[in-house]
């Protein structure tokens, strides 16, 4: 179950992972590009941070990039910053287990990505840097998936949303 919005007729989700250029990046274009197909593009806004500051301006990484260019999204607008407590996102939703644990554990409005993941909720989305192309699309491959199942989740769930 989500968290109600803060600010009636709007709902602010905000994707985290540790630098920002590869998981939170490839689930913010993802999900962003979902929303806007669901007609929610205007209503749910989505931001992406990392919670270490070292990436901060740079573009995502090019390996994830690629992953996401080959299946048909524009990654080119991304550019990493560093997650903001002071935010305050209606939806805060991580990439793994250490995540969780840098903004401050899991509450009512602060959750894991895969939390809604239909196939294996509340696993990590494991983190690709370190790892060949392969890992790269196998992210990518639960972001499609759990962002699906985040827009259903929104369209039935949150007021001003029409369900399908």
């Amino acid at each position: 179950m989500l968290p109600p919005a803060r600010t009636p007729g709007t709902y602010r989700i905000e994707l985290v992972c540790l630098g920002n250029i590869c998981r939170s990046p490839t689930a913010h274009v993802v999900l962003e590009e979902r929303l806007a197909d669901a007609g929610l593009g205007d209503v749910v806004r989505i931001s992406s941070s990392g919670t270490g500051g070292w990436h901060v301006g740079d573009p995502m990484d090019r390996r994830a990039a690629a992953a996401l260019s080959r299946a048909g999204y524009d990654p080119t607008r991304h550019r990493a910053r560093q997650h903001d407590p002071a935010d305050d996102a209606d939806l805060v939703l991580v990439m793994d287990d250490a995540n969780l644990a840098d903004v401050g554990g899991r509450t009512a409005r602060t959750g894991k990505f895969r939390d809604l993941d239909p196939a294996e909720p509340a696993s990590d989305v494991p983190d690709p840097y370190y790892g060949g192309d392969d890992g790269f699309q196998e992210v990518l491959t639960m972001v499609e998936r759990t962002a699906s199942a985040i827009v259903d989740a929104l369209r039935r769930e949150q007021p001003w949303t029409d369900p399908a």
